[in-house]
């Protein structure tokens, strides 16, 4: 265990983003999951609606660097392209 107290305040911080960040991941990939099923199902009208909360999500971890900004874009992109190919 760190002695200086700075070194302990910067592990109790990591440990909280952390922790932010797995729920964060863990919501997101459970929403993508969610959006696939509907779009496998055939149902476009819900599986738009879901589409907008995944985009929101993608959006909300890049700015909060839990996941590159090029990776949602494209994440984004190719969700986009499969609801297109269903419809």
């Amino acid at each position: 265990m760190p002695k200086r107290r700075a070194a302990v305040k910067r592990i109790r911080v990591d440990e909280k983003r952390h922790d932010r960040n797995v729920r964060i991941k863990r919501e997101l990939k459970k929403t993508i999951k969610k959006f696939l099923a509907l779009v496998t199902a055939k149902n476009a009208a819900e599986a738009k609606t879901m589409l907008v909360k995944v985009y929101s999500l993608l959006d909300k971890a890049a700015k909060k660097k839990i996941v590159h900004i090029k990776f949602a874009d494209r994440r984004k992109s190719r969700l986009a392209k499969t609801l297109k190919k269903t419809s």
